[in-house]
C-alpha cells in the first residue's frame, strides 16, 4: 500500500553521506536498487540522483517496520529514517562513494510500489535501444543517463555564465517563423486564423540574430531548439539544440579567440580538463587536400598524397583517363597493412565505392619489390618514385583512387578513417581541436545548374575576393570557420554580410530574382540600409558537443527524450493522427498514400 510523505522532509541525498555524518539522524527518499535478505537482516541499496547508500533493517532497531521491509522490491519508492553508522571492518565497499557507511533504519514508508521493470536499472546494460526509448522514464533512472543529463546541464550553465561575464544578452527568437528558400526541410505549422498559410519551425535563428545586431544589441546568445525535416542519419535528430552566438564589430580572429576561451572554460568546469589554446587553423583547401574532409580527424597521421605526375607518365589508362577528364589521382599509405588478404582489400574497395569511387587500386610493398595488379603498367623508376613519395616500407600497402576531386577526397578520406579504426591508430583519450577556415563561398550544383552557398547565403566573402564575385565566383573564399573536435564538426559560423549591395549580389548568384529576394528577405535588406554594423557569429551543436565530451556513441544518449532514426518518439507515440475536427479548423484535407 502506497503511503504519502507523512510530514517527512528529506535531509540528504543518498550519495551525499560520508563517514563525517556518523551518528546523524537522517531522512532519505529514493528508489530500491536491490534488496538482500541475509538471515535476520535485510539490506536495501537505496538510490536517488546523487547516488546509492546501503540501508540496514534490523528487527531490534526497525521494530515493526522490519516486516514491511520484507515486502519491498526493486524500484519501490521509499522514505526511510535512520542513523548513519560506520560499516563493520571487512564490509567496506570501495566501489561505492558511500561504501564506508550504512544507514540503520528505524522507520520505513513505502511511497509507491513498482512493477518489475523490462530491463535492469543499471549501467552498461545490453538492451535494445528501442526498448530503452519506449520506457525512457526507466532508462533515465540509470546512473549513466542521469550523469549525462547533469553534464548537459553543467555545459549550458557554463556557457551561459561565460557569455554573461563577457557582456552577452540571452534573447529568445520566434519559434513560429516563415519558410526558408530551402523550405523542403522545414517543419510546417498551419495557421488556423490565416487559412492556407503556414509558419515554419526554425532550422536556425540566423536572420533574427542578424536583425538583433542591426538593432544594436551587439552581443547575443541563445540556447535554442532548432528543427530540420530531413532524411535522418545515425546521429541526426529532427529537433536539436544549438548554442547560438552573434556579436557586432568583430572580425574572424575575434570570434575564434573568444570561442576558444569559452571552450577551454567549459572543459575545465565540466570535465576538469585543461585545453591548449589557440587551436590550430587549417584552410579548407589544405584539409580537403591532405585529409579528404572539411572536418579532419587529426589524432592519427595518415595523409592523402597526390601522384598525378607519376600517374600521367605511366601506362595505366584508368589513371590517365581520370586526369584527362580533369580529375585527380591520390593515395594513402596503410602502414603495416601489407598482410591484408584479397578479401580485406576487396572490402576496402566496397567502402570506397560507397563514396563514389569506381575502383580502388593497391600496391603491396614486399621484401623484394611490390605486388599489385597495376604494377605492370609502371616502370621500375616510377614504382620507386611512388614508394618514395609515400615513405613506404616493407609491409605497407598503398591505396589509390582516380576520379573527380570530390570523389577522390570523399573516398580516400573515409578510407583513412577506416584504416585508422582497423589498426587502432586512434587515441580515444585525445582531444584534438582544429579550426577549418577559408571555405569556398559558393559551390556549383550540377543538378540544379546554379551556384549554391557552401554555408549559407549570409556569409561574407573575404574582402580581397570581392572583385571575383562577378568574374569567377567559384574562386571566392568565405569568412567562414568550423570548429572540429576529433573529426566531428561541433560548431560553425562566419562573419556576415552587412551591406545591402553585397547581399543582393549573393542572392543573385544563387538564383534569386530581385522580386524573390525582396519577398523572402526584404526586411533584412531594408534593415541593412539603416546602419547595420559589421557582425559575425557561430552556432554549436549542444547534443553533439556533450556526446563527444562524455565519449558516448550516439547523441541519443545525451538527449532526455530523443527520436529514433525514423523520427518517431516511441514513448509518446509521436507523430500520430489528429482528429478530423482539427483538420477542418485548419482547412486541411489529407491525401495520404495507401500503406
Amino acid at each position: 500500500m502506497a503511503e504519502g510523505m507523512l510530514g517527512l522532509k528529506r535531509t540528504h541525498g543518498c550519495g551525499e553521506l560520508t563517514a563525517l555524518n556518523q551518528g546523524e539522524k537522517v531522512v532519505l527518499m529514493g528508489w530500491v536498487q536491490r534488496r538482500r535478505d541475509h538471515g535476520g537482516l535485510i539490506f536495501v541499496d537505496l538510490r536517488d540522483r546523487s547516488g546509492y547508500v546501503q540501508v540496514v533493517f534490523d528487527p531490534q532497531i526497525s521494530g515493526s517496520f522490519f516486516q514491511k521491509a520484507e515486502a519491498v522490491r526493486n524500484e519501490y519508492v521509499l522514505a526511510i529514517t535512520g542513523q548513519v553508522g560506520i560499516r563493520p571492518e571487512g564490509t567496506i565497499n570501495p566501489n561505492m562513494a558511500t561504501g564506508e557507511i550504512e544507514i540503520y533504519a528505524d522507520a520505513l514508508h513505502i511511497l509507491n510500489s513498482a512493477k518489475t521493470p523490462p530491463f535492469y536499472i543499471e549501467d552498461s546494460i545490453d538492451v535494445d535501444e528501442i526498448l530503452r526509448l519506449k520506457y525512457r522514464y526507466l532508462d533515465l533512472r540509470r546512473p549513466e543517463m542521469q550523469q549525462a543529463m547533469i553534464a548537459r546541464h553543467q555545459t549550458t550553465m557554463a556557457v551561459r555564465s561565460f557569455l554573461d561575464e563577457h557582456g552577452f544578452l540571452e534573447i529568445e527568437t520566434p519559434m513560429l517563423a516563415n519558410s526558408t528558400p530551402e523550405g523542403a526541410r522545414d517543419y510546417l505549422v498551419p495557421s488556423r486564423v490565416h487559412p492556407g498559410e503556414f509558419y515554419a519551425l526554425p532550422q536556425s535563428p540566423q536572420q533574427f540574430k542578424q536583425i538583433l545586431m542591426v538593432a544594436g544589441m551587439e552581443k547575443y546568445f541563445q540556447v535554442v531548439r532548432c528543427f530540420r525535416d530531413e532524411d535522418l542519419r545515425a546521429d541526426r535528430q529532427p529537433e536539436f539544440t544549438q548554442l547560438d552566438i552573434e556579436m557586432s564589430f568583430v572580425d574572424r580572429e575575434d570570434v575564434l579567440s573568444l570561442m576558444e576561451e569559452m571552450t577551454a572554460n567549459l572543459f575545465k568546469k565540466v570535465l576538469n580538463i585543461e585545453l591548449t589554446t589557440p587551436f590550430p587553423r587549417i584552410p579548407y583547401d589544405e584539409a580537403m587536400g591532405k585529409y579528404g574532409s572539411d572536418k579532419p580527424d587529426l589524432r592519427f597521421d595518415i595523409e592523402l598524397v597526390d601522384v598525378a605526375d607519376i600517374a600521367a607518365e605511366s601506362n595505366f589508362q584508368v589513371f590517365k583517363n581520370a586526369l584527362a577528364a580533369g580529375g585527380q589521382v591520390k593515395g594513402i599509405n596503410a602502414v603495416g597493412c601489407g598482410h591484408y588478404s584479397r578479401k580485406e582489400l576487396d572490402d576496402l574497395t566496397k567502402i570506397a565505392a560507397v563514396f563514389g569511387a569506381k575502383g580502388l587500386a593497391w600496391i603491396t610493398v614486399e621484401e623484394n619489390g611490390v605486388k599489385s595488379p597495376i604494377a605492370k603498367f609502371f616502370s621500375e623508376d616510377q614504382i620507386n618514385r611512388l614508394l618514395d613519395r609515400f615513405h613506404a616500407q616493407k609491409g605497407d600497402v598503398l591505396l589509390f583512387v582516380a576520379d573527380k576531386p570530390s570523389v577522390v577526397a570523399d573516398s580516400l578520406g573515409h578510407l583513412r578513417l577506416e584504416i585508422a579504426k582497423r589498426e587502432n591508430l586512434i587515441d580515444n583519450n585525445m582531444l584534438n581541436f582544429v579550426w577549418v577556415v577559408d571555405f569556398p563561398l559558393l559551390e556549383y550544383d550540377d543538378e540544379e545548374k546554379r551556384w549554391v552557398a557552401k554555408h549559407h547565403m549570409f556569409t561574407s566573402p573575404r574582402d580581397e575576393d570581392l572583385p571575383l564575385l562577378e568574374s569567377d565566383p567559384g574562386q571566392v573564399k568565405a569568412k567562414a570557420y568550423d570548429m572540429v573536435l576529433n573529426g566531428v564538426e561541433v560548431g560553425g559560423g562566419s562573419i556576415r554580410i552587412h551591406q545591402r549591395e553585397i547581399q543582393e549580389k549573393l542572392f543573385n548568384l544563387v538564383g534569386f530574382t530581385p522580386e524573390e529576394a525582396r519577398e523572402k528577405f526584404g526586411f533584412m535588406l531594408e534593415g541593412f540600409e539603416y546602419g547595420a554594423p559589421p557582425h559575425g557569429g557561430i552556432a554549436f551543436g549542444i547534443d553533439r558537443l556533450v556526446m563527444l565530451m562524455l565519449k558516448k556513441d550516439t547523441i541519443r544518449d545525451v538527449i532526455a527524450f530523443p527520436k529514433t532514426q525514423s523520427a518517431t518518439d516511441l514513448m509518446i507515440k509521436a507523430p500520430g493522427p489528429v482528429a478530423p475536427k482539427q483538420l477542418r479548423e485548419l482547412h486541411i484535407k489529407l491525401n495520404v498514400p495507401k500503406k
